[in-house]
């Protein structure tokens, strides 16, 4: 299929992902504004800046989960995040046009995103100590790398060995969020918490942090195609690029097609799935 091709027909896939980072960020901004915002009740409630992040990591880990078994989380494979992408690229698992795609929805969701919440939110997102949720290293750069490094490591790994084991697969949105959740509750002192280039680039545009953006830049994409390397040279068998591979939605990256009435849901080989 040529790019033009492509694009014509994977449009919906790549609004998709715009969407679903620009919730995330959306959510990110509110929840943080919530929690940390002087004057705030929870942050009056919660004295321990260790229940405060867990407060922000089970809401931003269940907003991660409600948006990968979202009807359009299925269809795009809701990867939010250019290290996802390009790693499932770097697999055979995802298309160069729409990689390219993908990367750059991603990056304009997650600005959209952002930008959507200081609208809404005001000088509450942006004054400190929200500054509009951007990442930074909390105990210097190395470390802020090498630790950014091992939890994107780890969930391309969780992600990978999950989605592509049987009756593992349908839990492998649960499994990322509930890594998410409990990266940002205690992992966050350390990297800012990113796993994500255009999640950390919403944050910084606006408010002109950019700082040690570097990290957030090299250091996921490094860490999940490390660990797809581990995967392959372990086991190898890897499906599809989608998070949730649903029934009922077609599949852009395996070109699995819904079945109609009374005829079996195949992909573009000719195979019959089963998911």
């Amino acid at each position: 299929m040529n790019p033009r091709q492509a694009f014509r027909q994977h449009w919906p896939e790549y609004l998709i992902e715009a969407w679903t980072l620009g919730t995330f960020m959306l959510a990110a901004a509110v929840v943080t504004v919530l929690v940390e915002s002087p004057g705030s009740a929870l942050q009056a409630a919660l004295a321990s800046p260790l229940a405060r992040r867990v407060v922000i990591g089970v809401a931003m880990g269940a907003t991660a989960v409600a948006l990968i078994y979202s009807p359009w989380g299925q269809r795009s494979g809701a990867h939010m995040n250019p290290a996802v992408t390009l790693t499932f690229y770097r697999l055979g698992k995802v298309s160069g046009i729409d990689a390219g795609c993908y990367v750059a929805a991603q990056f304009l969701g997650g600005s959209l995103g952002m930008l959507l919440g200081w609208r809404l939110l005001g000088d509450a997102l942006a004054m400190p100590p929200v500054s509009f949720a951007i990442t930074a290293p909390g105990a210097g750069t190395l470390l802020a790398f090498a630790a950014e490094f091992a939890i994107s490591a780890a969930l391309m790994l969780t992600v990978l060995t999950v989605s592509n084991h049987g009756r593992l697969a349908p839990y492998t949105g649960l499994c990322a969020g509930l890594l998410v959740a409990f990266y940002i509750s205690f992992e966050a002192p350390l990297s800012g918490m990113s796993m994500n280039p255009a999640r950390s680039f919403a944050s910084a545009a606006p408010a002109g942090h950019w700082d040690d953006l570097w990290i957030y830049f090299t250091a996921p994409l490094a860490g999940m195609l490390a660990a797809a390397q581990v995967y392959r040279a372990v086991d190898g068998r890897t499906h599809c690029a989608k998070l949730m591979h649903s029934a009922a939605q077609r599949c852009i990256h395996c070109g699995y097609e819904p079945a109609r009435p009374g005829a079996l849901a195949t992909s573009s080989e000719g195979a019959t799935h089963a998911h």
